[in-house]
């Protein structure tokens, strides 16, 4: 459970990082991404788009 937990904060942080060449592709538009809105920042969050990927990424760790 920690080890997905880790999993999962890494890709957001990576996500966060490629977010703008990413939502080319759709990323970041899924039902449960949000963005927050602070003191005249945009916060993106991915939450949906994360999980989405993750899942992409392990489907396919399991396969190799």
């Amino acid at each position: 459970m920690f080890r997905w937990l880790i999993v999962v904060f890494l890709a957001l942080v990576l996500i966060n990082g490629l977010l703008p060449m990413l939502r080319r592709i759709g990323v970041g538009k899924l039902p449960g991404d949000f963005e927050l809105r602070i003191a005249g920042r945009t916060i993106p969050v991915p939450l949906a788009s994360t999980l989405v990927i993750s899942g992409l990424c392990s489907l396919l760790a399991k396969w190799i």
